[in-house]
């Protein structure tokens, strides 16, 4: 087996879990990807990095978040094929759009399964392994609607600030061990997330349908700005390069270090406006006459 440094990615056959897979490998890691479609996956990865399948930096394991039973059986194997991980991505997630009140509860069940439950689950089982080696990092990647909960987002918004407070709780109790905890905020990429991959829920003649048609167009403009996967990637791997201590925040894309600076100094009153404003959404009050 090699010597190289072991990362474990999941959701790496697409979006940027693919995007960073395929950068890792070319920069000498040890890419394990974690995913439902291994073999899938495994052939994407190839067709970026021109690895062979005999390629022992180049490994697959079956993980779905969303089946309890595959997270131990996952952590099981990357025990098993390359031991404690030197890092540990969790990128894999899943969105929808839609108001709260048109959201089925089905779809919570989804999201903080995928985006929250599942990713502490399979932490919680490789971390006896990784504290007996003493060293290692775990990076979960975040987003800007964890800064602030954004309409038509409630739910994924509600995932992504779970996952931000999971992680810095983490990090002080792991952190004695030699273990680090990275949050890298992901900016607008172009991937499936923000696609036609998400579902959407709503009624265009319901009591929000105004508000779904003005603010689809401005999210469509964002999707048309967006930024490749490759430049994600590239900031993880500077991320997995320099960060030593026990927790690091930072932001991947310009987008992401702005949204998350104006947050942290922006009232909550004046975060409110800016993204009335900037989603297009009628002032307070109204559609007093329409409800």
């Amino acid at each position: 087996m090699s010597d190289a440094r072991t990362v474990v990615i999941t959701g790496a056959s697409r979006g940027l879990g693919l995007a960073s897979a395929a950068e890792l490998y070319r920069r000498g890691w040890r890419v394990v990807g974690a995913m439902r479609s291994v073999d899938h996956g495994l052939d994407r990865i190839r067709e970026l990095t021109g690895a062979r399948r005999d390629d022992h930096r180049l490994l697959g394991v079956s993980l779905d978040l969303v089946d309890p039973e595959s997270i131990p059986a996952a952590a099981a194997s990357i025990l098993d094929i390359v031991g404690a991980p030197d890092a540990l991505v969790h990128n894999a997630a899943v969105a929808s759009a839609g108001f709260v009140e048109e959201t089925p509860a089905s779809e919570w069940t989804r999201l903080f399964a995928t985006n929250l439950f599942g990713p502490a689950a399979l932490t919680n089982a490789l971390l006896p392994a990784m504290r007996a080696a003493g060293h290692g990092r775990i990076v979960v990647v975040s987003s800007t609607v964890a800064v602030r909960g954004m309409p038509l987002a409630s739910i994924y918004s509600a995932t992504k600030a779970g996952v931000e407070r999971w992680a810095e709780t983490l990090a002080g109790e792991v952190a004695p061990f030699g273990l680090g905890v990275t949050i890298l905020m992901a900016g607008t990429y172009d991937t499936e997330i923000t696609g036609d991959e998400t579902p959407v829920f709503g009624e265009v003649d319901g009591p929000y349908g105004s508000m779904h048609l003005k603010m689809e167009r401005r999210g469509r403009l964002a999707v048309k700005m967006a930024n490749p996967p490759v430049r994600f990637a590239r900031s993880l791997a500077r991320t997995l390069e320099r960060d030593r201590g026990p927790i690091a925040h930072r932001g991947a894309g310009m987008d992401a270090r702005i949204f998350r600076t104006v947050g942290r100094f922006t009232p909550t009153a004046v975060m409110h406006q800016l993204v009335r404003v900037g989603l297009a959404q009628p002032r307070f009050g109204a559609l007093r006459d329409q409800r």
